[in-house]
């Protein structure tokens, strides 16, 4: 039995109370989850203060004295104990509002005491409140290296003397009895290769490093495993799903992709958009679920991929579906296809939430007896009467806004999953790409359409707005349209509506009619109501359309040429860059212009100057990781949102990289790790119990 999956109840000065708290607090059970507990900074303790010489600034210090008196002393709610410690240059305070009984009785006058803590200046008079304290004996004799371990903790654990010195001296005798039960995790000739120290001795260092340098190794040591292990399972997921899952095999390239690609694309593909459909067409080929991520910018034809590779599903007698989060965007792709395909017999059909009971009859009829080609959709093309002759392609856009559960239902329209081709307009920096969809082939379009204008973008505070309203007007002379976006952070959210209608007045009195039309969405309105609205603008008979970001994504009106973004400091990189998508579809210079307030957040100025600066969405997406994390880039629909115990996925992106071309060299010599050397690796993926279900191949 691996003894480091003993309960941690039997640590000692642990307990079964104890052990409850730390596994509700902090998900702590086993020896091994406390080992794997890593402090997330640490403090030098090597520094010590005279009381005389203690800043005037709420730092945290470090003195020796001995405690001269204690007193209980009552006050408006309670008491507080107060104890004086007196070194030879002066005295200060130490407080307790809780739990001072305790430490009163184990408090000995004139005995010489290490005190830590943060100060706290009240009427020139320097007290510590709650300090951490033991005797200089033990502070040499149990912990007395220089740097100090601090560990994550709740509130809880604090009001329940649950200190962060309690948590060192747990880990400390965890360490004592079992650091040489920490077996090696990694082959011999990997650690030898990137010259990296043991396992036991990391996790030694990472809790009570002897120096700065031997620290460094062992975060060193420990990220990578970590990044290492993450990348393994990834690859070998990939590994395991193009075995076991079989999918249909497209093997002819037919009249249907062949007569459109030769006679009725409007446009030449670009070197990216080529490369792109090789490794979709080889995919499709080889009898094997293609599961492939296409990653694009805005504008950068992910639409035409989608067109080309349903076309090779048809000419092999499958049907094909497109599955987008929003009805909008849904309309748009249906739009699309349809423009793209009128020259041909192919039947496509739209599946939304608005559908009618008499087309949602006929689109399940056809698509039961095959006639109906593609069929492009909502969430509602997920629903289980929903059913297809022979479903060979599912194409998810947007993807990241469903979940796995969603997309699953997916793989349940026939006895084999269709290939899936998910599509993202939201770049995903490398690094994430290969720690989020490690799993998945990914393709890039990395460069656009030629001809595209790239967006002139601006920032104007609002003490410029009659300049920018002037600037509209002028844009509005050339014949030319223009988006004004409002911010929303949820669909019901009282003052966000506010703040739209509001603005509607207000733009309203400056674009009076009847010269100038107006037309207005937001979330408040019902499909055909915003159908109605975008209508009307896509047909120019309105001017300006004031909205929500609902036309985030799906709106393509390539005579819009202005987008003004109200409030763009409340908004994320990622929408705002979305949002300057809506322009720059024509043949004409186009514009966004973020409008602000004058307070802005060190974040907000970043946010603002990087979309001033470029218009590569990689390269907002990096920024947008950098300042947010990889949590709220991706949205909170991601089940598998990875916790990370150490390493950190942006700002070990170069350890990722090494990770991972590490972890590919052996799969690719070994990739069932059975040779000698690999066994403990193979120990180590098996000890993590890797889940075979059907779940864990639903990427």
């Amino acid at each position: 039995m691996d003894q480091l999956q003993t309960s941690i109840e039997y640590v000692k000065g642990v307990g079964p109370n104890r052990a409850k708290l730390l596994k509700e607090e902090l998900n702590i059970l086993t020896y091994r989850d406390l080992l794997t507990f890593f402090p997330f900074r640490y403090i030098d303790r090597s520094k010590f203060y005279k009381i005389s010489e203690i800043p005037k600034n709420n730092i945290e210090i470090q003195i020796i004295g001995q405690i001269i008196d204690i007193k209980i002393i009552d006050q408006r709610k309670g008491k507080r104990m107060v104890a004086i410690l007196k070194d030879f240059s002066g005295e200060i305070d130490l407080v307790w509002f809780k739990g001072y009984k305790w430490i009163k009785q184990s408090l000995i006058k004139y005995k010489n005491y290490v005190i830590f803590g943060k100060i706290n200046w009240f009427k020139g008079r320097a007290s510590i409140p709650h300090p951490e304290i033991q005797t200089e004996e033990d502070f040499k004799k149990k912990i007395g290296n220089k740097l100090h371990p601090i560990y994550p903790s709740t509130e809880k654990l604090t009001n329940s003397g649950f200190t962060q010195r309690t948590i060192k001296n747990i880990v400390f005798e965890l360490l004592k009895i079992n650091s040489s039960k920490i077996k090696e995790n990694l082959p011999k000739n990997l650690i030898n290769k990137l010259k990296l120290i043991s396992n036991s001795e990391a996790i030694k260092q990472i809790h009570f490093p002897e120096n700065n340098s031997i620290l460094a190794k062992a975060q060193f040591r420990l990220k990578f495993e970590e990044l290492f292990i993450l990348q393994m399972k990834m690859l070998i997921k990939n590994i395991e799903r193009k075995e076991k899952i079989k999918g249909f095999k497209f093997q002819k390239i037919g009249k249907s992709f062949n007569s459109f690609y030769k006679e009725h694309l409007p446009f030449s593909l670009t070197s990216s958009q080529k490369k792109v459909m090789k490794e979709i067409r080889q995919d499709l080929s080889k009898g094997i679920q293609m599961n492939r991520l296409l990653q694009g910018d805005v504008g950068s034809g992910k639409t035409i991929i989608a067109v080309l590779s349903s076309l090779i599903a048809i000419d092999n007698d499958f049907q094909s579906t497109i599955v987008a989060p929003t009805e909008i965007l849904a309309q748009q792709h249906y739009n699309s296809f349809k423009s793209l395909l009128i020259k041909t017999s192919i039947n496509c059909y739209l599946l939304t939430g608005s559908s009618t009971k008499k087309e949602r009859i006929e689109i399940k009829n056809n698509l039961k007896n095959g006639t109906l080609n593609i069929l492009i959709g909502t969430h509602a093309v997920l629903e289980s009467n929903v059913e297809f002759k022979n479903l060979g392609l599912a194409i998810i856009d947007e993807q990241h806004r469903f979940g796995v559960a969603q997309r699953s239902k997916l793989w349940l329209k026939n006895n084999l999953p269709p290939h899936i081709l998910v599509m993202t307009a939201t770049p995903i920096p490398r690094t994430l790409a290969m720690s989020i969809y490690g799993d998945l082939d990914i393709s890039i379009i990395n460069e656009l359409p030629p001809g595209r204008i790239p967006v002139k973008t601006f920032h104007r505070y609002e003490n410029k707005r009659l300049q920018v309203f002037k600037f509209i007007k002028n844009q509005i002379d050339k014949n030319e349209q223009v988006y004004i976006v409002y911010p929303l952070i949820e669909e019901s959210s009282k003052l966000d509506y506010k703040d739209l209608m509001d603005g509607y007045e207000s733009i309203s009195r400056y674009f009076s009619k009847p010269k100038y039309q107006i037309s207005i969405v937001h979330g408040k309105m019902n499909a055909e109501e915003k159908k109605i609205e975008m209508d009307r603008f896509v047909k120019n008979q309105t001017q300006i359309m004031v909205a929500t970001t609902v036309i985030e994504v799906g709106v393509d009106v390539p005579n819009a040429s202005l987008i003004l973004i109200e409030s763009a400091e409340r908004f994320g990189l990622s929408q705002l860059h979305q949002l300057r998508g809506r322009v720059g579809r024509g043949k004409k210079q186009s514009y966004c212009i973020l409008m602000s307030s004058n307070k802005l957040s060190e974040n907000g100025k970043v946010r603002l100057k990087t979309m001033v600066d470029t218009n590569n969405g990689f390269n907002i997406a990096e920024v947008d990781l950098n300042l947010r994390g990889p949590g709220d880039l991706l949205g909170t629909q991601q089940s598998g949102i990875i916790k990370l115990k150490i390493s950190d996925l942006v700002k070990d992106s170069e350890l990722i990289l090494l990770a991972r071309n590490e972890a590919i060299k052996i799969l690719k010599n070994d990739p069932s790790l059975s040779s000698k050397e690999n066994l403990v690796l193979n120990r180590t993926i098996s000890k993590l119990e890797l889940d075979k279900s059907f779940w864990n191949l639903v990427s």
